[in-house]
């Protein structure tokens, strides 16, 4: 039985000979696609779509869980430089500093940045804040809890339901790193480095609570006392929410890391252009909820919406993780824009993709009036290359604008 499945992101598909169960906790998994291979006989046909990352798929009747493998075509230093910027466009990584040192594959990558930059975070020694302390005690500490001291004690003195505030390393911004160092050990594929390190980390971290699975996450507050922590905190919410897989449904076991790249790319253009826009006198919306019909009965959320100081939207964008095939870009990307310009009451609109053979195109809608453009951004290039990029879009938009 085939251990590891190595897959390619977008790539074609590959014939693979598996178990029927395991093709289909595979085919059931949702992280690619999985069907019976048509011409052979116990093959499946595997492709991988957006998502990349590792994941293992315990198969019930099988002892060994499968590991699935799927490797994104943007180069790995690039990828956390998309990664890094969306999550903090003024922070460290603007430059695409990040470090994942010989790391070729995303999960060891990722677990290896994590764990350098909780370790930066550390360095000073753990944050320590004040943090509201209910118990009962024997002695009498803070505020008396009346309310609660009559409903459990019925008028008994000791003990005294109180309240206090204690200085504590056991806060949200530490119980998240836990939780974050935690997660990444339970993952597979972490290297034995990184795994001894992040157990070192661990061990730093030993006197805060564990967040409970399944619990919601402590919420932090970015200021200047928690600011060495910036970056380890993001990164910490990167692995505990969206890109995390950890479930079990029908006797399948999947844990892992995903990202999905349509979103990622997504984050990196709407956050990129947002920065590239400050000091323009417009506000920008991300997702932004409109209609497109006057019944509102039809919902739609373009990527980037720019208004201008009157409050009327000024300019609308989405982008799309897509290269431009041999036919061109899908025309039905032009016709969605078509709509959002349409019921946004705007002369152009812009759609962001991947990749394309060149840089920007434009078309006007026949008898509307409307000029759709096409802006094509090639990942391979370094991070300078890809924001002077997105400032060309900026400018498109806004041609006022100085970048």
């Amino acid at each position: 039985m085939t251990a590891v499945v190595e897959l390619v992101e977008h790539a074609p598909a590959v014939s693979l000979a598996l178990p029927e169960a395991v093709g289909r906790a595979l085919a059931a998994s949702g992280f690619l696609d999985a069907a019976p291979d048509p011409y052979a006989t116990g093959r499946w046909s595997l492709r991988a779509g957006s998502k990349v990352g590792a994941v293992a798929v315990g198969v019930p009747g099988v002892d060994e869980p499968v590991t699935v493998r799927i490797t994104p075509k943007t180069p790995i230093t690039r990828l956390f430089f998309l990664l890094g910027y969306s999550l903090d466009p003024k922070g460290a990584w603007r430059e695409g500093e990040v470090e994942v040192a010989e790391h070729r594959d995303l999960l060891p990558a990722l677990a290896h940045t994590v764990e350098r930059q909780v370790d930066r975070a550390l360095r000073q020694g753990l944050l320590q804040g004040y943090r509201v302390t209910e118990e009962s005690a024997l002695v009498v500490r803070g505020r008396i809890r009346e309310a609660e001291q009559i409903r459990r004690r019925f008028g008994a003195t000791l003990p005294v339901e109180v309240t206090y505030d204690e200085y504590t390393a056991d806060i949200a911004e530490n119980r998240l790193l836990r939780a974050a160092v935690d997660r990444l050990l339970r993952l597979p594929g972490v290297p034995r480095d990184v795994r001894r390190r992040l157990l070192h980390q661990r061990g730093r971290l030993a006197e805060v609570t564990v967040v409970v699975r399944g619990q919601p996450l402590p919420e932090w507050r970015p200021t200047r006392l928690n600011s060495r922590y910036h970056a380890a905190l993001r990164l910490a919410r990167v692995v505990l929410e969206d890109a995390s897989v950890e479930h079990t449904h029908g006797g399948l076991r999947v844990n892992g890391f995903m990202f999905d790249m349509n979103k990622l790319f997504e984050d990196f253009v709407t956050v990129a252009l947002r920065y590239a826009l400050r000091g323009s006198g417009r506000t920008s919306r991300l997702q932004d909820a409109h209609h497109l019909d006057e019944a509102a009965a039809v919902r739609m959320r373009p990527d980037f919406v720019l208004y201008g100081a009157d409050g009327a939207p000024a300019a609308v964008m989405d982008a799309k993780y897509k290269t431009e095939k041999r036919g061109g870009f899908p025309e039905t990307d032009l016709y969605q824009m078509l709509a959002y310009c349409t019921a946004l009451g705007l002369r152009e609109g812009h759609l962001v993709y991947a990749k394309g053979d060149v840089s920007h195109a434009a078309h006007r809608v026949r008898h509307a009036g409307i000029r759709i453009h096409q802006h094509a951004l090639d990942l391979d290039q370094q991070p300078r290359g890809l924001l002077a990029d997105i400032a060309a879009v900026a400018q498109q938009m806004v041609p006022d604008l100085r970048v």
